[in-house]
């Protein structure tokens, strides 16, 4: 019941992830670099220090009762986390937004997903953490190793699908991917930006502590991850901070923050909007997370693949696919229902775990 529930917890923060950039289609004139931080500020700091503060009495005392190498490690992951969602971006650019995107995001599933339970076989495992020799030596590990497999292999269909859609609407359509396209150097930027994006999850495998010391401190331990957040995403706004202000500066749109010229009030609460929902996909991962038990590490491919199954479902009902030929949603059908059945697949590994299969 407790894998089911975590299952569910990883959809409706997938759902909060693959939603949260709708309201920022409302934001009239600002400047991207304008609009990504008034939101960014919700997301990275109001959001998630509120959150503990309402659930967590006394949550900064918990983080100061960690070791200094404790927080440095868990804030140094959302830097890096910070700055594989920048790269993001130039991926898009030089590969377009299918192919990009399919890459990105299966570098960072396999990365976020197979590597701490390797670091804990080959460097330190003092908790007694999965790691992949146990995972390969289990009936239930191998179900569970397959399924990232079979992940892996529905982002790239999904990835293959967008291919397919840029084709059939023709190069008018897509003359901008096109003369930036450069398949060596945006494998190697999205494959950076898969990696570090992945930080994320080894941000709150750093975190583990502070996640403990909540759950000691008698807090519902389903909320255990709210403080580690906090320092993660502390991270995270580092990097976006100062990259956006770069912008602000370079671009001249300081000046947006109080353009009587735009709608300043509804700008402001589009991007609130737009910012909780994002924070809210790591408060649903947070609390999904605490019931995977000892098998915590699949977490982040639920994740992943959720954000794929919701995004891809809402360019569908937005109507980005219109135009395309039946045999290009057929593709599409059948990434959307590969990553379903991973996550499946991945749930019953969980599942014969849990039963000491």
């Amino acid at each position: 019941m407790g894998v089911l529930l975590g299952v569910f917890l990883h959809f409706v923060g997938g759902f909060a992830s693959g939603s949260f950039y709708i309201p920022y289609k409302k934001v009239k004139v600002w400047h991207w670099e304008s609009y990504w931080l008034v939101g960014g500020l919700f997301s990275w700091l109001i959001a998630p220090v509120f959150a503990a503060w309402l659930i967590v009495p006394g949550f900064w005392n918990i983080i100061g009762a960690v070791s200094k190498t404790t927080i440095f490690w868990t804030y140094l992951m959302g830097v890096l986390w910070g700055v594989g969602g920048l790269t993001f971006g130039l991926s898009m650019r030089y590969l377009g937004m299918s192919l990009g995107m399919a890459i990105a995001l299966g570098y960072c599933a396999a990365f976020g997903t197979l590597i701490p339970p390797l670091f804990y076989d080959l460097v330190a495992n003092p908790e007694g953490q999965t790691t992949i020799s146990s995972l390969w030596h289990s009936g239930s590990g191998k179900i569970i190793l397959g399924g990232v497999l079979l992940c892996l292999a529905g982002i790239a269909i999904c990835g293959k699908a967008g291919v397919m859609k840029e084709k059939d609407l023709g190069e008018s359509k897509t003359a901008g991917t096109i003369v930036e396209f450069n398949l060596r150097k945006g494998v190697l930027v999205a494959t950076i930006s898969g990696i570090l994006s992945s930080c994320f999850s080894f941000g709150l495998a750093f975190a583990k502590p502070i996640a403990i010391l909540t759950a000691n401190s008698g807090v519902n331990p389903i909320f255990q991850n709210l403080p580690s957040l906090v320092v993660v995403l502390l991270g995270g706004l580092t990097t976006n901070l100062i990259w956006c202000v770069i912008l602000n500066l370079k671009n001249k749109s300081y000046g947006d923050y109080t353009d009587v010229k735009s709608p300043l009030k509804w700008n402001y609460i589009f991007c609130t909007i737009a910012g909780i929902t994002w924070y809210l996909q790591f408060f649903f991962y947070g609390m999904g997370s605490s019931k995977m038990g000892k098998y915590d590490f699949s977490s982040w491919t639920f994740h992943m693949a959720f954000i794929i199954i919701v995004s891809n479902a809402w360019g569908i009902y937005f109507k980005e696919w219109k135009g395309s030929r039946e045999n290009t949603m057929r593709v599409i059908l059948l990434g959307i229902l590969t990553v379903i059945l991973s996550t499946g697949v991945v749930g019953l590994g969980n599942y014969m775990a849990s039963t000491g299969n």
